[in-house]
C-alpha cells in the first residue's frame, strides 16, 4: 500500500512551522498511543505512521528532500530503504516533546516485548565524502571506487574488544542489560525501561581489553569501497551507502557512507533540471538557405537540419536526449537555441554584397505573428 503524504498524516499544511509540526505530532502521539488504545491495530499503525512523518518533517534536510522528491527523497539508497528508526530514535522524539521516555505497550510494539527495552545495539558513525561527477556520468550513471581511512573491526578480537573473548557479568544490571524505574507521565504512572549505561545493554563487561585495539574493538585502516551512483542524480543530492561507514565500538552495526554529489560544469551543455541546453551559432547564409550541422550530445555528436529562413531565437527540441529522472519518471530533452551570428567586422567586398542585399525586398523585415519578439509574445500572453 502506498504511503500517505506526511503532511496529511500530521494534519498540517506544507508551509507549517517546526513548532506547528511538533504540536501536531504530540496530539497524534497522545491520540493513538497504544496505552490508550490497547489491542487496536489501526491505532498502532497510525501511531507508527505519525512517528515516521515526524522523523522526516522535523529534520530540515529531510524535509527539503521530501518536498522535492517525495518519499523517494528520504529513503536510503535513492529509494531502496525505508523507515528505519530504532528505539533510541523514537525515545528521543518523546523526550523532546513530552520531556521523558515511555515504556509499556509502546516499547513492546517496537520490539521490546512485555514492556522491556530491546537490547542496545552499537552503531558506528557515518562518514561523509564528496564526489564530483561529469555530465556524462550523471546521464548514464556510474560505478565509483573510493579509498578512505575508517574504523574497521579489530581482527585480533573480532571486534569485541575483549582479550581471548572473556567477559564478566555486568554488576550494575546483573546481566539483564536494562534498568527499570517508575515515572509519572501524561498517561499516569508508567514503567520506564532504559538501557544499562554501564554495559550498553549487553549484560556483560570485558574481563581484559584486547591489546591490539585497547578494548575498543576497532582500528583505523584504509578500505576500498565500491558503489553505484544512479543516473539523474544532481548537485547537492546525498547518496547513502548502507553500512560502509565506521565500524561500531565493540561490535554492532557499521555506520553509513554518505556521498554528497557535486557536478562538474560541462563546456558545451548546460543542465536545466532534467533538460540539457545548447546554444547553436549559425551564420546568415546558413539561416537563410538552411543547412545541416553537428551538435554535441552526451557521448557523441548528432546531426540536425536547420530549415531555410530560420530566425535567431528559434528553439529546437530533441526528445529524450536529456537526463533521466533519478526517480525513474522519464527522460528530459535536449533544447537547441539557435543564434544567428552577425559579424562585427566586414571587408569592403562583404559590405558591397550586403549593401546590395539590403535593397532587396526579401531582406526587408516583415514579421508575421510567429516572428514576434519575445517581449511581444510575453506581453500578449494574457490576451
Amino acid at each position: 500500500m502506498a504511503k500517505r503524504d506526511f503532511y496529511e498524516v500530521l494534519g498540517v499544511q506544507k508551509n507549517a512551522t517546526a513548532e506547528e509540526i511538533k504540536k501536531a505530532y504530540r496530539q497524534k502521539a497522545i491520540q493513538y498511543h497504544p496505552d490508550k488504545n490497547p489491542g487496536d491495530k489501526d491505532a498502532e499503525e497510525k501511531f507508527k505512521e505519525a512517528a515516521e512523518a515526524y522523523d522526516t518533517l522535523s529534520d530540515a534536510n529531510k524535509r527539503t528532500r521530501y518536498d522535492q522528491f517525495g518519499h523517494a527523497g528520504v529513503e536510503n539508497n535513492a529509494g531502496s530503504g525505508g523507515f528505519s528508526m530504532n528505539m533510541e530514535d523514537i525515545f528521543s522524539h518523546f523526550g523532546d516533546i513530552f520531556g521523558g521516555h515511555f515504556g509499556g505497550a509502546f516499547s513492546s510494539m517496537f520490539g521490546g516485548g512485555n514492556g522491556y527495552a530491546p537490547q542496545y545495539v552499537n552503531r558506528g558513525s557515518d562518514i561523509r565524502i564528496r564526489i564530483k561527477l561529469t555530465l556524462e556520468e550523471i546521464v548514464k550513471g556510474v560505478e565509483k571506487k573510493v579509498k578512505i581511512n575508517k574504523l574497521v573491526a579489530c581482527n585480533h578480537c573480532h571486534g569485541s574488544g575483549a582479550k581471548d573473548g572473556k567477559y564478566n557479568t555486568c554488576q550494575s544490571c546483573n546481566g539483564s542489560g536494562k534498568t527499570v524505574k517508575i515515572v509519572r507521565s501524561v498517561f499516569g504512572q508508567m514503567q520506564q525501561v532504559s538501557t544499562c549505561p554501564i554495559c550498553q545493554g549487553q549484560g556483560k563487561t570485558i574481563a581484559a581489553p584486547c591489546s591490539n585495539c585497547r578494548g575498543e574493538g576497532t582500528v583505523k585502516q584504509e578500505s576500498e569501497i565500491n558503489f553505484r551512483i544512479p543516473a539523474g542524480i544532481g548537485e547537492g543530492m546525498q547518496l547513502t551507502v548502507s553500512e560502509k561507514g565506521n565500524a561500531a565500538r565493540r561490535g554492532g552495526i557499521n555506520g553509513d557512507l554518505l556521498v554528497l554529489i557535486e557536478e562538474i560544469p560541462d563546456k558545451e551543455l548546460i543542465r536545466d533540471g532534467n533538460d540539457l541546453l545548447y546554444t547553436l551559432f549559425i551564420n546568415i547564409p546558413q539561416a537563410a538557405l538552411g543547412c545541416t550541422v553537428e551538435i554535441p550530445t552526451i557521448g557523441g555528436k548528432a546531426k540536425i537540419k536547420i530549415a531555410s529562413g530560420t530566425q535567431s531565437g528559434k528553439i529546437l527540441r530533441l526528445k529524450g536526449k536529456g537526463i533521466p529522472d533519478v526517480n525513474g519518471y522519464g527522460i528530459g530533452d535536449l533544447l537547441v537555441y539557435v543564434s544567428v551570428w552577425i559579424p562585427k567586422n566586414l571587408s569592403k567586398e562583404e559590405e558591397k554584397i550586403l549593401k546590395k542585399l539590403e535593397e532587396s525586398e526579401n531582406f526587408k523585415p516583415n514579421p508575421g505573428i510567429e516572428d514576434k519578439s519575445i517581449f511581444e509574445q510575453t506581453r500578449n500572453m494574457g490576451d
